[in-house]
């Protein structure tokens, strides 16, 4: 089955097609565009393209994948409402991802999937050996060190942990993987499962509350 995938959550503009098989997942055709100001301009261009090199026809298209952040809003906004609308149109289902997850995906040992959150702040989760022990959350560069270190990490992967010094090694990959997104999906690809609504991860703090109210990381 041929899926279209898309993420938005990062400065990556990142759309590809990709063959979901009985017992793997294959990346058919892929464009990036590195573009933190830009993701409007550049998506819809860029599922045009991917689906142009495969040779793929939109109603061909078995289902839509989409990194659902955490991200900054208006770039995870663009990614979303997009996804949902070629969902629609084509009336095929919609499959979300958590994007830190396809960072962590495949990742030996214990690692530090960070992103950058702007506002000198950072995404971020820890995995195990591929699987997310903690996290999605939100907080400065030296919590998120702090934090790492308590669950074990070792290194880390993604953009923002080589924008802060946050005392781990930083290889692997800077964004998410679209690979990683559609074989997160892939089970729900196969069995055919109901499309979800694509319900962003917004962890940033709100900028204004009412006197007497806590500040606190939300989840919508």
């Amino acid at each position: 089955m041929l899926v279209v995938v898309l993420d938005s959550a990062t400065p990556a503009v990142t759309a590809a097609v990709a063959a979901v098989r009985r017992d793997d997942v294959e990346i058919l055709t892929l464009r990036v565009s590195v573009d933190a100001r830009a993701h409007g301009e550049l998506l819809a261009p860029a599922i045009q393209g991917v689906l142009a090199d495969a040779g793929v026809k939109p109603g061909e298209l078995a289902a839509v994948v989409a990194g659902l952040g955490p991200g900054p809003f208006t770039g995870l906004r663009v990614g979303l409402v997009t996804a949902a609308a070629l969902g629609h149109s084509l009336g095929i289902p919609t499959y979300g991802v958590c994007s830190l997850d396809a960072l962590g995906w495949g990742q030996p040992g214990t690692v530090l999937a960070a992103t950058d959150a702007r506002r000198k702040e950072l995404y971020w989760a820890v995995y195990t050996d591929g699987e997310r022990i903690t996290g999605p959350a939100v907080d400065r560069p030296d919590e998120v060190a702090a934090r790492a270190a308590a669950a074990g990490a070792r290194r880390a992967v993604g953009e923002g942990a080589e924008k802060y010094e946050l005392g781990l090694a930083a290889d692997g990959p800077r964004y998410p993987v679209p690979e990683a997104l559609a074989a997160l999906a892939a089970d729900r690809v196969r069995d055919r499962a109901p499309g979800e609504p694509l319900t962003p991860l917004y962890l940033r703090r709100p900028d204004a509350t009412l006197p007497g109210q806590q500040r606190k990381s939300v989840l919508q």
